[in-house]
């Protein structure tokens, strides 16, 4: 389109995700946390970057430490964060996160008052939604007045500027108060209450997402095909039912009398590692289809293979595939269950995902000790004040040049390397 300089805008959830490293064990078991970002939209806009798209997000975060890491790793990943706005009362969203084994993955949310929920309609800026061909909202953020509020003015600036709309309905029961803070797990607790607030808004997207759970939800009864009436009834989007190790399938008209009627792509064979973050790591994939006008059976084939990707490894975002690793994937083939041990993926899945690139390296190394030591005279005292005047040459030359960087020793140039 025109004037689009944005494939797609994310809004909603941003958190921090500490996933234990102790893989099979409890939460309460953990004694070491691997840190990455998180929060559905967050992981789609990643996800669309890292496939080729431009990628935005509105959210908030904190101003602390964690809020700075989001918006840190987000340039890195190539999202545009314009939309990420700092609040200054509020702190940026946790998650504690688990692989127990196949079937159980523990989570705990830590977002009492946090930074993402206060989004609210005054946050969404006009220019911003009007760079964007498509805006993309999840469940999460219309669970209460204020960000539904930034929600609908984000949608209707969009639909009113000729850009898509699409809905990942991101189902957590907890998130919506149906559950305690040890129910993150939980995918699916009954709610007319949650129904009728979803249906007020399912007529406003071209594209609706979500799991046969999620169906019941937005239809209001766990009858999957009546659940899927139900909400053709409201919208005429495009529904993307995703269906777990059998693929998603898409319905453009009327629900047909079985699921397996509709437009399906193909699965993939693969061991099922880690499935927390698998449904955002899905819609990259679906969106980077859609949004360049390939058919449904071609963004759904795409759509899975990212998905089987995001199964099989650890942590959400991290997991996801480049568009070159979604290519050599796609023409090779699955040659191991167990993707994470597949030598020649992972090594394309690393290298076409570094952040930065850094093809000469200035690098200043005065990391010696022995050699000092053994300098008349040079006592530690004296050795360090060198190593400190090193450091102030070595930041001179460098100015603010990328690609400069010093070697030091924390034993005699302790206070050059903490400097």
């Amino acid at each position: 389109m025109s004037g689009k300089t944005l494939d797609v805008i994310t809004i909603g959830r941003a958190s921090v995700d500490l996933y234990g490293a102790q893989v099979g064990g409890r939460l309460e078991d953990m004694r070491s946390f691997d840190k990455y970002i998180g929060g559905s939209p967050t992981n789609i806009a990643a996800g669309c970057a890292r496939l080729g798209l431009k990628s935005a997000l509105i959210t908030r975060v904190g101003d602390e430490h964690m809020g700075r890491f989001l918006r840190e790793e987000l340039a890195a990943e190539g999202v545009d964060v314009r939309g990420v706005i700092t609040d200054p009362e509020r702190l940026t969203a946790l998650v504690l996160l688990g692989i127990r084994d196949r079937e159980h993955f523990p989570l705990i949310f830590y977002r009492e008052n946090c930074a993402d929920m206060a989004l609210c309609a005054d946050d969404i800026d006009p220019d911003l939604i009007a760079r964007a061909g498509c805006v993309v909202a999840t469940g999460t953020h219309l669970s209460h007045p204020r960000t539904e509020a930034a929600v609908r003015k984000a949608l209707d600036l969009a639909r009113a500027g000729g850009a898509r709309t699409a809905l990942d309905i991101d189902y957590r029961p907890n998130l919506w108060g149906l559950a305690g803070h040890g129910a993150g797990e939980e995918r699916f607790i009954d709610s007319p209450a949650v129904t009728a607030r979803l249906q007020e808004t399912l007529g406003l997207f071209d594209l609706i997402v979500g799991t046969e759970e999620e169906f019941h939800i937005a239809g209001g009864t766990t009858d999957t095909l009546a659940a899927l009436r139900a909400v053709r009834a409201l919208t005429d989007a495009t529904l993307i039912c995703k269906r777990g190790p059998m693929g998603a399938v898409a319905f453009d008209g009327d629900i047909p009398a079985r699921l397996d009627d509709g437009i399906s792509g193909p699965g993939f064979p693969i061991e099922v590692f880690n499935v927390l973050g698998a449904g955002d790591g899905f819609m990259a994939g679906l969106l980077r289809g859609w949004l360049r006008g390939e058919g449904w059976r071609t963004s759904l084939t795409w759509a899975n293979a990212c998905g089987a990707l995001a199964v099989s490894r650890h942590g959400c975002t991290p997991a996801y595939p480049s568009w070159e690793e979604l290519q050599f994937f796609l023409d090779r083939g699955v040659t191991t269950p167990a993707l994470r041990h597949d030598a020649a993926l992972e090594q394309v899945h690393w290298s076409t995902n570094r952040h930065g690139d850094w093809p000469v390296m200035r690098v200043f190394a005065f990391d010696h000790r022995a050699q000092f030591e053994e300098m008349p005279g040079a006592s530690p005292a004296r050795i360090g004040a060198f190593k400190q005047l090193c450091l102030q040459a070595a930041r001179a030359v460098a100015g603010d040049a990328p690609g400069h960087g010093i070697l030091c020793d924390g034993r005699l140039g302790a206070e050059a390397l903490h400097a």
